[in-house]
């Protein structure tokens, strides 16, 4: 697989944040954002975010709980024995790109490039988390810095360029009764991200 192609292309689901914010609510997704909460900026920037949701069941909030700890601390600290806490050994992965992966270790395998050329990556908040039966969404912010050279996928390596990036992404996981996920949908603004890091 050419790791690059995972810079390339974009998507984004701030869209379908909001639409399944509104689903949960009752209300129509255009008066989502205005009628429940203030506007906010971009997280990545501001850091702001909203309080974690109310009237969730058990479950909801177990697994909004899983998805926390896997970002903040599993990820971040790259923790990668861990993984299964929160994902299932045959977990698929859909990736921004429109790749996906089948099972745990091809996952972990794709995390741990990520590190290979931003070290100090991390996931660092959740402005904002959404649950609904088995399926629960955020928006996470990840910062880091491009300063060790890239694994192209193709035996090079394409330089670091020392910039750093602060990003948002949206993921949608479908978790399992036993609180782990079976499936997960990664997006992000791949442009923007590329823009940040110099590749672009």
């Amino acid at each position: 697989m050419n790791r690059r192609s995972v810079l390339r292309g974009g998507t984004a689901a701030a869209a379908g944040m909001l639409g399944i914010t509104a689903v949960e609510s009752g209300i129509t997704p255009a008066s989502a954002s205005v009628d429940m909460y203030h506007v906010m900026g971009n997280p990545a920037e501001t850091g702001e975010g909203l309080p974690f949701p109310k009237n969730l069941t058990h479950e909801e909030h177990r697994n909004l709980k899983t998805f926390d700890e896997a970002d903040f601390v599993v990820f971040s600290n790259q923790q990668w024995d861990r993984f299964d806490e929160s994902h299932t050994q045959d977990v698929r992965v859909h990736w921004p790109d429109g790749h996906y992966t089948d099972g745990l270790d091809p996952h972990v395998e794709d995390l741990k490039w990520l590190f290979a050329w931003a070290p100090n990556l991390k996931i660092t908040s959740h402005p904002v988390r959404v649950a609904k039966g088995n399926l629960v969404s955020a928006v996470g912010v990840f910062k880091g810095t491009f300063s060790r050279p890239m694994p192209d996928g193709n035996g090079g390596v394409i330089p670091p360029t020392g910039k750093s990036f602060a990003m948002s992404m949206v993921t949608v996981g479908i978790f399992n009764r036993r609180g782990t996920m079976d499936e997960e949908f990664l997006f992000y603004d791949n442009l923007a991200f590329n823009q940040q890091i110099g590749l672009a």
